[in-house]
């Protein structure tokens, strides 16, 4: 493990303009001063990409009582323990800290893990040091952090990334927390709230001999809303296919009894057990086995016309979120395809069209599947990059 470089005690907390705490305060706590240099980094170290909540602020604060507050080993050690969430984290709460308690630092004082790919990167933008006169009133200057390695990963094309940066996108797309779509039931269950319940208030009766105290409620409760998600494994979109039934089997492990995945191709085929299996390696092993057109040719009217006669007027997509996922190239007749999406819309309670070519500069509709399929769709979203994958959530989510 890193250890931080040595430095006097006493050019630790003296960042900026702001006075150096001479040791713990009375009673076990910081000194007033120390305790807004201490915050001021965990400032930092957010805007440099690490999850600093509250709680992890406050678990510091209470690690640094039991430390020397001046001692610089202590404080690192102390923010690195409470602070740091993924190692990840390690090479930009090291830069962060250097920069911030000792503002002449501008290089790592750790390298990263030579053997993990696409390490993040950072690099701090800071104003010169405070000149020997400063009196400390005038305000600390900002510290300005770009953005690192893991933020350009999320805006790049899935279908350009080298093994090194699929291996990465795939640590990140682990941390995706979906949030399923809801609804409101139309049974109505026990409430603090809503309409009079009769039977509820009267059988409490019962047990104040006949007197009428508390009045019962019931109201509608919340499940969760269908979602499908169909993915086109064709030739044309097997640069993303990967990706996305990687997003599908996150999808699918958040609400496995609410969520249905097929794939489209020259057939159509369901592969939810499949993805629902815990591990994420086994659970593609066992798509990949069961997709029979892996990137082979394009009948997505065809498909579409399948799922609707097997699953999805038998209940599979009645007012449920459906997202298919391809670039809209048929090789079928397009009007086919366009009254298949017509029939789908009708079912549906939102239809979301991800094509990842949506995404890029000059792009227009003009593909004969696209065209056809864009007068009965909710919405038409990119599909190209991390970031969109997490809007797309957000639009689901929100249906």
């Amino acid at each position: 493990m890193s250890t931080p470089p040595a430095v006097a005690p006493s050019a630790v907390h003296q960042p900026r303009t702001n006075p150096a705490p001479t040791g713990p305060a009375p009673g076990g706590r910081t000194a007033d001063g120390a305790v807004g240099v201490l915050v001021g980094f965990t400032a930092v170290l957010r805007h440099a990409g690490l999850s600093v909540t509250t709680e992890r602020v406050t678990a510091f604060l209470r690690a640094i009582e039991q430390f020397d507050v001046t001692d610089r080993a202590d404080t690192y050690w102390a923010g690195r323990l409470t602070l740091c969430a993924d190692p990840d984290d390690l090479p930009r709460y090291d830069l962060a800290f250097a920069t911030w308690f000792d503002p002449t630092v501008t290089t790592r004082t750790a390298p990263p893990d030579p053997e993990r790919p696409l390490p993040s990167r950072m690099a701090a933008l800071t104003s010169a040091p405070d000149s020997p006169g400063d009196t400390g009133t005038e305000p600390a200057p900002e510290v300005a952090v770009a953005a690192s390695g893991a933020e350009l990963l999320r805006h790049q094309d899935l279908g350009e990334l080298t093994a090194a940066e699929r291996e990465h996108l795939r640590r990140m797309l682990a941390l995706l927390h979906p949030e399923p779509p809801t609804r409101r039931s139309r049974r109505r269950r026990a409430a603090r709230r809503g309409v009079p319940d009769p039977a509820r208030t009267l059988r409490a009766a019962l047990h104040t001999h006949g007197e009428l105290g508390t009045l019962r409620h019931r109201d509608r409760s919340v499940r969760p809303r269908k979602v499908v998600l169909l993915i086109d494994v064709s030739g044309s979109m097997e640069p993303y296919a990967g990706a996305l039934l990687r997003f599908a089997h996150i999808v699918t492990r958040a609400a496995p009894t609410s969520t249905e995945v097929f794939t489209l191709g020259t057939r159509l085929t369901r592969i939810t057990r499949e993805l629902r299996l815990r591990d994420p390696e086994e659970a593609l092993r066992g798509a990949a086995g069961a997709i029979p057109d892996w990137s082979g040719g394009t009948r997505l009217g065809e498909a579409l016309r399948a799922f609707l006669e097997r699953w999805g007027r038998r209940g599979a997509a009645r007012r449920a979120v459906v997202v298919v996922f391809s670039d809209g190239w048929e090789r079928d007749d397009a009007v086919l395809l366009g009254e298949q999406v017509a029939l789908l819309s009708r079912l549906t309670h939102r239809l979301v069209w991800v094509n990842p070519h949506a995404g890029k500069a000059g792009y227009s509709p003009i593909q004969g599947g696209i065209a056809a399929v864009l007068p009965h769709l909710d919405d038409l979203l990119a599909g190209h990059s991390l970031a969109t994958l997490e809007s797309l959530l957000k639009v689901v989510r929100d249906a």
